[in-house]
Order: structure tokens, then C-alpha cells, then sequence
């Protein structure tokens, strides 16, 4: 015996060559294929060219394997004036196995949902049920959605199961049952307000925080720079008057006379561009008759021109008194060249202050040097 290879059930099924026994070659299932059809050869073994050709169908049985499920839909809705023990929904369950003759579903809630039920579920024992409300009423406002866990149940062997869960909205209805509103809007607006409405009163509410907030950071920007103001600690004055004054935007820079290292660093002033950079001064040697005015110029021109020298608003003392002097000069750099032309009689006329002084340059017979103190 052998199976015709030309047909479509060759890859499922083999048969034994000598006793003709047919056996399954893969899993079969039903839900995908539920009969097969194929063909059957015998032949004599004296005389192979003798054979007869059968044709053989094969039907799959069923095994339940699949549980029941609920059929649509899966939402339902309760009205807010609903009363205990009203049937708002009638489901019924589908299976995807091959269901016998008789074949019975059972519905019940289930038991975690069984604990004080908004809604419980009624079976007509016809392959159906009803969802039934258990309260007096539902509001909105509370709860809006409600999920009920229903448990089907099949009568095949092996028993199989399910849990689907159902959600339940809660609806504005009029006297007669039928539902006015169950979206959210309905939730806010009770009295009637039209969505435009809405809007505009939300649009009215944004606009206040904005205000509110813009109104509440100028505020705040305010109390810091006030108390800013009032708190002289805060307060920082700064003197631009250096040097040249205000209108000397090139004053020199007082920090560099604090730090000896920016003078170092720094040796150009600030308050006079010079002309070329001078190399450090050589001061020549004074001859011994040179004139002191001509000595203190010559000492001036070259503070003036060299970069290394402090600013020009300091202060520097020349110790000569020029001829304008009301007491003339007292160094002996301007004295005659000898000391028989030099009067000092008018020494004795200044006071007892010049005394000694006019011992000393009197006459060289009155001056006893036992009598100085």
C-alpha cells in the first residue's frame, strides 16, 4: 500500500506498505484544516502492475481548546436615574472551537467583583445574559466609567474559561431612558453650556494667570531694586575724578601705585602718550660751576620726558628759593667769594633767635666758642 503522491494530504499522513495502516505525520489542527482528501494505491507483490486506487477522507475532530469569549460589544452604558435590578446590556459568548449540538455557556461576575457590586450579571441560561444595575442611581461626577468582570463558561471537555471585563459609562438620559450626552462636556456643563462657551471661559481664566503672574515678577523686580536702594551696604561709589579730572579719560590707574608688580609690568604712563621710548636716563655729571637754576631745569625736562616717572599730579620739592624770596637765599651757593665782603652786622638786628648766628658771623674777636650753647 502507499499513499498517491500527487495528492494534497501526502505530507500529513503515511501508511503502512504491508498492513495498509494510515497514521498522522504532523500535528493536525482543526481550526486551520478540517478535513483532508487524499487517495490510496494497492497493488499485488507478484504482480505490481495490478493495483486499485481508493479515495479517503479523513475529518478532523474537535478537542476544546479555546475558552469563551464575550461577544461585542464591550461597552455599555448606564443612565444616571437608573434604578436597582434594570437591565442595561444583553451580551452572549463565541467560541472558536467546533461547538457540539448542546453545547451551553454559563455566565456569572466574578468573585474579587462579587464584594458590594455596582452591577452584577444575570444568566437566562440561553447562551446569554444581562448586566443589571444594583444602585439607585449613578453620578458623573463621582465616577464616570465603571469595569465589570464577567466569567464565561463552556460545556465541553475540557472545561475552559475565560475573564472579560466590560466597561460601563455613565450617561445623561432623559425621563424615558434615552441617552442625551456621555462624553466629558457633559460632565461640565450640567446647565446646558455649549462647547463655544467652554472655551471662551477657559480662554478667560488663562488670561487672568497670565496677568497674574506677569503682575507678580514686576512686583518682585521692584522690592529687590528698592531695597537694593535702601541698603547702603549694597552701595558702591565710584570716583572717576583722578588725575586730570572727569574730562581725563586717560587718569592714571591709583591701583598700580598699590601693587608694586603692575609698576614693574607697567613702566609706560597712563596720563601722557610719550613721544618715543626713552632709554633709561644717564645723568651727566654737574660741573662744578654749573648754575642751580639750570641744574633743577635740566632735572625737570627729564622727569618730564621719562615714562618711569610718577604722574604729573604728584608732588615734587625743589629746596632752592629763586630771587623773588622775601629773605633771599641763605646757602652759601650764592655767596660772595670771600668772607671779608660778607656784612653780617644785620644778624644782631633780627632778634635774640639769630644770636647765635651772629656770633658766629660777627666779628672773629667776639666770638668765644666757650660761650656757645
Amino acid at each position: 500500500y502507499f499513499i498517491d503522491w500527487k495528492s494534497d494530504g501526502d505530507s500529513y499522513f503515511t501508511i503502512d506498505g504491508t498492513e495498509g495502516t494510515i497514521a498522522t505525520n504532523e500535528l493536525l489542527d482543526r481550526e486551520s484544516t478540517a478535513q483532508y482528501n487524499f487517495s490510496i494505491i494497492a497493488s499485488k507483490v507478484s504482480n505490481p502492475l495490478l493495483t486499485t486506487k481508493v479515495n479517503i477522507l479523513i475529518n478532523v475532530l474537535d478537542v476544546n481548546e479555546f475558552p469563551p469569549e464575550i461577544s461585542v460589544p464591550y461597552e455599555t452604558a448606564v443612565c444616571e436615574n437608573a434604578k436597582p435590578g434594570q437591565i442595561i446590556q444583553i451580551v452572549s459568548a463565541v467560541d472558536r472551537d467546533l461547538s457540539p449540538a448542546g453545547q451551553q455557556f454559563s455566565f456569572r461576575l466574578s468573585p474579587e467583583a462579587a464584594i458590594k457590586p455596582n452591577f452584577t450579571v444575570r444568566d437566562f441560561k440561553n447562551n446569554t445574559a444581562g448586566i443589571e444595575t444594583q444602585r439607585n442611581g449613578y453620578s458623573r461626577r463621582q465616577q464616570e466609567l465603571y469595569f465589570l468582570p464577567v466569567v464565561i463558561e463552556d460545556s465541553s471537555y475540557p472545561v475552559q474559561s475565560s475573564t472579560n471585563t466590560m466597561t460601563i459609562r455613565v450617561c445623561r438620559c432623559d425621563s424615558d431612558g434615552t441617552i442625551l450626552s456621555c462624553n466629558v462636556e457633559a460632565i461640565f456643563l450640567p446647565v446646558g453650556l455649549s462647547t463655544g462657551a467652554l472655551i471662551a471661559i477657559l480662554l478667560c481664566i488663562i488670561i487672568l494667570l497670565v496677568v497674574l503672574y506677569v503682575a507678580l515678577r514686576r512686583q518682585k523686580k521692584k522690592d529687590t531694586l528698592m531695597t537694593s536702594k535702601e541698603d547702603i551696604r549694597d552701595n558702591v561709589i565710584h570716583y572717576d575724578d583722578e588725575g586730570g579730572g572727569e574730562e581725563d579719560t586717560q587718569a592714571f590707574d591709583i591701583g598700580a601705585l598699590r601693587n608694586p608688580k603692575v609698576i614693574e609690568e607697567n613702566k609706560i604712563r597712563r596720563d601722557i602718550k610719550p613721544d618715543s621710548l626713552c632709554l633709561p636716563r644717564q645723568r651727566p655729571p654737574v660741573e662744578d660751576n654749573t648754575d642751580i637754576r639750570d641744574f633743577i631745569n635740566q632735572r625737570l625736562q627729564e622727569n618730564d620726558l621719562d615714562p618711569t616717572a610718577p604722574p604729573y599730579d604728584s608732588l615734587a620739592t625743589y629746596a632752592y628759593e629763586g630771587n623773588g624770596s622775601v629773605a633771599e637765599s641763605l646757602s652759601s651757593i650764592d655767596s660772595l667769594t670771600t668772607e671779608a665782603d660778607q656784612d653780617y652786622d644785620f644778624l644782631t638786628d633780627w632778634g635774640p633767635r639769630f644770636k647765635v648766628l651772629a656770633d658766629l658771623f660777627g666779628e672773629e674777636e667776639s666770638y668765644n666758642p666757650d660761650k656757645v650753647t
